[in-house]
Formats: C-alpha cells, structure tokens, sequence
C-alpha cells in the first residue's frame, strides 16, 4: 500500500504555523486541510 505523505513546502508551512512564526493566508489554510484530509485513511466521520 503507497503511504500519502505532505510536500515539504506544506510540512515547512505547517511547522511556521504551529510555533507562530507564520500566520497563514486563506490560501494556504486551504492547501493545509487538503492535504490533512487527503491523507485520512479512514473516511467519512469516526464514532
């Protein structure tokens, strides 16, 4: 099975943000869900 995995330009953004370095556009909160929800495993809402 292909394991997903973030660009390291999200990983770096997401990094920025966690320790407030960086706050994100509208963009790139976008580009930071995506890529969280593209790589659920599990679909759909959890019990």
């Amino acid at each position: 099975m292909a394991t997903k995995q973030s660009s390291s330009k999200l990983s770096t953004l997401a990094s920025k943000v966690l320790s407030g370095k960086t706050k994100p556009t509208p963009a790139q909160s976008r580009k930071l869900a995506a890529s969280v929800l593209s790589q659920d495993e599990t679909k759909g809402q959890r019990k």
